[in-house]
């Protein structure tokens, strides 16, 4: 195996993201590394949902489906949209649907 060039090195460096990216990026891995979550996210592919409706599909209580959501809310992977009193949930963005999408082919491909 061959010595790694300096400026091939120089080059990596410079395309490194930044510590504060970095961390994030590593936050966003933490919340998907929970099952828990992870059931409550992929329901959230089929669209919006409310609590209870996650709670049922997730066989999880409505209770640990409201604090993974808030967890989820204040790091930007779900939104919430308030109807009366109710707050239906989905997915923030198309980045979180494809990681979603890509870590289930993953899986299904290894399988």
């Amino acid at each position: 195996m061959s010595a790694v060039e300096p400026a091939q090195l120089h080059e990596v460096h410079d395309s490194l993201p930044d510590p504060h990216t970095v961390s994030h990026m590593a936050d966003v891995f933490s919340l998907l590394g929970d099952s828990g979550r992870l059931r409550i996210l992929t329901a959230l592919l089929g669209g919006s949902l409310r609590v209870r409706d996650i709670a049922a599909v997730t066989h999880q209580s409505q209770s640990s489906v409201s604090h993974a959501l808030r967890l989820l809310r204040a790091h930007h992977v779900v939104t919430a949209t308030r109807s009366g009193r109710e707050a239906h949930y989905e997915l923030a963005d198309q980045h979180v649907r494809e990681l979603l999408e890509l870590a289930l082919a993953h899986v299904q491909h290894e399988a």
